[in-house]
């Protein structure tokens, strides 16, 4: 016997999804990012304390990575320099190749993958707000550091301000050091390789991408050892959270297809006769009252029942 559903219980099938509304939906993330790096400025004097107080932690911590890469990266050009490129570029190069790879190639995890992304982004954009930070490579030079940015600025598009272009460094939040979402980002794409590439080479870039980028914000100055680790936090709770929001994302278009679906008139199967019945051998149905309908009386001729049915007795 086959299974029927219950009217109501029906599961909305998922939509397809388009490149046409995942663009804009991507856009609109970015933007929000870019907005909140800005709109979080916060006062320097603040953002140089906290950037202090990340110091005096990993110093209590016995951690002090960024001084040897930084010298490092200072003293030798052909590590320096593209260590720069690698902080300017790929940062927004690799992530949407790899969104846009995902989504064309292994669509059935592309849903999820990008709700993380773009859970630990605004997670991220918390941070930003809550706890602007200045840089190790703005601190004063007593602390030891140098921007390499700034020092190799004539190899690049970039100014001495910051990683954008020239004459847009006042258009970037330069205290949005912690959380690093350039870390946090590479971590992404690199779990992104290693899941879903399939071959031993992805494998070796999932794994190589996010650690040389670690190296490389420390090396710049950009970043805090702390910062990567924030980084890497703010992706672990992305990834926690995300379920959540893909069940909440269902929940909101299954109430708003149910609005907007047509409405259908009871629940019952319709009467589509009106008393119109079909017997054996005929071609048109004939209308008739039922056999057990008082009004008809008990001498009632039988002749309505069909040519099937039995003769009187006379």
């Amino acid at each position: 016997m086959p299974q029927t559903e219950t009217p109501g219980t029906e599961v909305a099938p998922r939509p397809r999804l388009r490149w046409w509304t995942e663009l804009p939906l991507i856009l609109l993330v970015y933007g929000c990012y870019s907005a909140g790096r800005l709109l979080a400025r916060g006062d320097v004097a603040g953002a140089v304390d906290h950037g202090l107080a990340i110091l005096r932690v990993e110093k209590a911590l016995r951690l002090n990575a960024e001084h040897p890469l930084n010298r490092l990266f200072t003293r030798e050009p052909w590590l320096g320099v593209p260590a720069d490129f690698w902080y300017a570029s790929l940062h927004y190069l690799v992530t949407p190749v790899i969104l846009v790879w995902l989504f064309r190639a292994r669509a059935r995890h592309y849903r999820a993958a990008r709700t993380w992304l773009m859970t630990s982004t605004f997670i991220g954009l918390i941070g930003f707000t809550l706890l602007p930070t200045c840089p190790p490579r703005l601190l004063s030079a007593g602390h030891g550091f140098v921007d390499t940015m700034a020092q190799y600025s004539a190899y690049g598009w970039w100014g001495g301000e910051a990683s954008a272009p020239r004459g847009m460094g006042g258009m970037t939040n330069q205290y949005a050091a912690m959380p690093s979402l350039h870390v946090g980002w590479a971590l992404w794409c690199g779990v992104m390789l290693w899941r879903y590439g399939g071959t031993r080479l992805t494998k070796v870039l999932g794994v190589v991408y996010p650690l040389v980028t670690a190296l490389v914000v420390m090396g710049t100055a950009n970043h805090y050892f702390l910062d990567a680790v924030a980084g890497v936090a703010v992706m672990g709770v992305g990834l926690l959270l995300a379920p959540l929001v893909l069940r909440a994302a269902d929940l909101v278009r299954t109430r708003l297809s149910r609005r907007t679906a047509p409405v259908t008139q009871g629940t019952g199967s319709p009467i589509v006769s009106a008393g119109c019945q079909t017997s054996a051998g005929e071609r048109i149905p004939r209308q008739r009252e039922s056999r057990h309908d008082p009004a008809a009386g008990p001498d009632a001729s039988p002749s309505d029942a069909g040519e099937g049915a039995p003769a009187p007795a006379r």
